[in-house]
């Protein structure tokens, strides 16, 4: 399945582009499902909800909806905690009277990914939220799977003929089965969602609307793409003026916009397609006028070739390889892209045998390469937008050579 994820800096236009880019991706052939958060009955012209509807041409959509996943996964885990409630004599939540937590709507998104991955899709195009929010969301699974790992290890499940014994010894209750067991119904659930982000044929598509404010925010994201791994295969500059706008007024706001547009197909171009999109002049409506932002919206000409293959990489993709200069400097140098980053706001710390990497706003922590492991660090440089870390064997790990 290909996957396009759709942010950008808020009030772009990204659900816009969104549909734009699932409806030329449908006219394409294969089947095409849009989910957002945001309404799109006017966009597509046909009412949406929480379930898959048929807009035509081989597109489905559907509207995530944080407010009932929220009510379904709280009276479901009643269910399951059942025994452990009437012991301690809880009153049970009704559906009707549940309303949602802040971050629900994020859990809710990752649920509906996951859901459309199981299902026979050629193409999902999720809208995201917008830029900062929409980072931190991706990288969610993969932070949640490392805390479920660490508070619940696997290995302990084996010892849980012991818990009644080691619950006397120790005048303490062992964990319930049932615990482990949600955690590894999590784990596995949180591990499909990551394995769709994660996957080579997924890739970010940017919208923004060309301008300062725009332009740094695309930096910054740039940056959180490439330490979570994720790429970008095109950035679409939104509602572009034309060149022959009247009016002084206009024409200034059209030197910027042209302004911007330079810097970004200096900066993107050779990774990541650029693709103008015009102002129609009003709010777009319905099918027709998506179909006209859409012959803009994207590199539709090759989008078959980009389900098929990938030949472009895009911006933020690419492995982070291990440079071995032992023979020249003794040394073990792990080279990390980080196009856009600021040596002030990086920082990075060794834990056993993870990497606690923060650049920004945007923090990762990854497991060392098995070599590595049995290294120390010895320094760390910021270069041409690449953070190379050096690594020096430990005597008493590293094999010795006859």
């Amino acid at each position: 399945m290909r996957t396009v994820l759709v942010t950008g800096p808020g009030g772009a236009g990204r659900t816009t582009i969104a549909a734009a880019t699932a409806l030329a991706a449908a006219r394409r052939g294969g089947r095409v499902l849009l989910l957002s958060a945001d309404p799109l009955d006017t966009l597509l012209g046909i009412p949406v909800g929480s379930r898959p509807t048929g807009a035509g041409d081989g597109l489905w959509a559907a509207r995530i909806d944080s407010g009932e996943h929220f009510r379904d996964e709280l009276l479901a885990f009643q269910e399951r905690a059942a025994t452990a409630l009437d012991l301690l004599g809880a009153r049970r939540l009704a559906g009707e009277e549940l309303t949602e937590l802040p971050g629900s709507d994020q859990f809710a998104l990752l649920h509906a990914v996951r859901r459309a991955a199981a299902g026979d899709w050629d193409v999902l195009v999720v809208d995201l939220p917008p830029l900062r929010d929409a980072l931190a969301v991706l990288a969610l699974p993969e932070q949640l799977r490392r805390y479920l790992r660490r508070l619940l290890p696997r290995e302990r499940q084996a010892a849980r003929a012991l818990r009644p014994m080691m619950a006397q010894l120790a005048g303490v209750p062992m964990p319930a089965q049932w615990l482990y067991e949600t955690a590894a119904r999590r784990d596995a659930e949180l591990a499909a969602v990551q394995a769709v982000i994660q996957d080579p044929a997924t890739t970010v598509r940017l919208v923004a609307e060309p301008g300062p404010a725009a332009a740094e925010a695309l930096r910054v994201a740039r940056t959180g793409l490439a330490l979570y791994g994720l790429r970008a295969d095109a950035l679409v500059p939104n509602r572009i003026l034309p060149a022959e706008a009247a009016g002084p007024w206009l024409a200034t706001l059209v030197a910027q916009q042209r302004k911007c547009l330079d810097e970004w197909y200096e900066e993107w171009a050779p990774g990541a397609a650029l693709c103008p999109v015009g102002h129609l002049g009003r709010d777009p409506y319905g099918p027709d006028d998506l179909a006209r932002l859409g012959e803009g919206a994207g590199d539709f000409e090759g989008f078959a070739d980009l389900a098929a293959g990938l030949d472009r990489p895009g911006v933020g993709a690419g492995e982070w390889p291990v440079e071995d200069r032992l023979a020249e400097d003794g040394l073990l140098v792990w080279c990390v892209p980080l196009p856009g980053a600021v040596k002030s706001e990086l920082s990075l710390i060794r834990r056993d045998d993870e990497l606690l990497l923060t650049v920004g706003p945007f923090r990762r922590i990854v497991p060392l390469p098995s070599a590595l492991r049995r290294c120390t660090v010895t320094g760390a440089a910021l270069t041409d937008g690449v953070l190379r870390v050096r690594f020096t064997p430990d005597p008493a790990l590293w094999p010795r050579t006859p």
